[in-house]
Parts: C-alpha cells; structure tokens; sequence
C-alpha cells in the first residue's frame, strides 16, 4: 500500500471526529490529531479502534499512545501490515 493509498483510508476513518475542517483539508503525515485536527481523547480511542477493524490489525497500548499524528499512525500501520 502506497502512503497516499494510506493516508486516503486514514482520512475516511478521522472524517467523522475531526473539529478543524480546514486543518482536515490540508491533512498531511505531519498533521497532530489532537493539536490539530482538535480530536479529543475519547474519540482518537475510537479511530484505533476503526484502524485495527479496517486494516485488521491489533494495536498495543504502546503504539497507541505513539499515535498523536498522521505520520505515525502510517508508520505503525505499516508495521503490523508488514509482520
């Protein structure tokens, strides 16, 4: 999967819960979910949730806590998808 590939199925999943719809349009590997895209806790919880059920992955606590930005939500994506 390409990182354009990725970053268009991330975009799907953060539609629903973003509050920045202009930081939203210009989404890029370095965008913050939370400082950004002002993603609260609870709901940055359900897009982990949604990225384990779309790329049928399993998430540990550790790489959800590294999951603040787009960047390294590819990367531990990229990961699990390589194991």
């Amino acid at each position: 999967m390409t990182n354009d590939e990725l970053i268009a199925k991330l975009k799907t999943i953060i539609a629903p819960y973003i509050q920045d719809e202009a930081a939203f349009k210009n989404l890029s590997a370095d965008t913050d979910f939370v400082k950004d895209l002002k993603i609260n806790s609870a709901n940055l919880v359900d897009i982990i949730l949604d990225i384990e059920d779309e790329f049928d992955i399993r998430l540990e606590n550790e790489d959800m806590e590294k999951m603040l930005d787009v960047k390294s939500a590819m990367e531990i994506v990229n990961s699990k998808l390589s194991h």
